[in-house]
């Protein structure tokens, strides 16, 4: 007879999540007057002359410190957004905020789905209201609402974060849909970072509104509908199956 390991006591199981937690009021605290678009217009001398000198190594400390706060949830996701594209440009800056961003909501994922796992995804099932009739429709078809929900952010990015990992949404599945759901919004993003010299220059702020521009929005809108293609047809089949 061979011995079991003993299961993991609750507390080690949430100590992701308590590390995040701390980091997180930590940072909202200490932080908030850092990562702003004010500290960017007055460093962005510094800031560029340190990346014309070392580039790779200003690109790696961009990522990390992007994926940190996404991961523990940090004030300044924007910022660092504009930050991407003022620095790097439209690409390789789109491409470094999408790919920091994905890999600090994965790790947020799994921090989650391991500090609580099966049991409070029970007690969600037999909750109601509007987050179970939300996992009820990502668990019937997930690719598909997820992709919806991220690229038309009904939800605050962190629940989104929070919530296929209470349902046993796959890593590989939660990863791509982050990616690609997130990748038009954070396009724009990075495209207004960009032209931030211009605005730096002209003595203004960004306009962080544009996304909720028409011209913006509608194809935003478009994309999510798309999305919800095979559920709107899966839907219709079952219909017609019963009639």
């Amino acid at each position: 007879m061979t011995d079991t390991p003993p299961p993991r006591s609750g507390w080690r199981q949430r100590l992701p999540l308590i590390v995040i937690a701390v980091v997180a009021v930590i940072g909202a605290v200490t932080l908030r007057d850092f990562f702003t678009f004010e500290a960017l217009r007055d460093n962005r001398a510094a800031l560029v002359a340190f990346r014309d000198a070392h580039y790779l190594l200003t690109a790696s400390a961009f990522v990390l410190a992007y994926i940190a706060i996404v991961a523990f949830s940090l004030p300044g996701a924007t910022a660092a957004t504009l930050t991407g594209g003022f620095l790097f440009g439209l690409f390789p800056g789109a491409l470094f905020n999408l790919t920091a961003a994905t890999i600090g909501a994965v790790l947020i994922f799994l921090a989650v789905r391991a500090g609580f796992g099966r049991a409070l995804a029970a007690r969600i099932d037999a909750s109601e209201g509007r987050v179970r009739q939300i996992t009820a429709a990502i668990r019937a078809n997930e690719v598909p609402v997820l992709l919806s929900l991220r690229l038309m952010p009904v939800l605050p990015f962190f629940v989104m974060n929070v919530i296929p990992a209470l349902i046993g949404v796959r890593v590989s599945v939660f990863t791509a849909t982050t990616f690609f759901g997130i990748l038009p919004g954070g396009f724009i993003y990075t495209w207004v970072g960009v032209g931030l010299g211009e605005v730096f220059a002209r003595d203004e702020t960004p306009d962080l509104g544009i996304i909720f521009e028409w011209h913006i929005l509608g194809p935003l809108l478009g994309l999510a509908a798309l999305s919800l293609f095979p559920v709107l047809v899966k839907v219709y089949r079952s219909r017609k199956g019963t009639t």
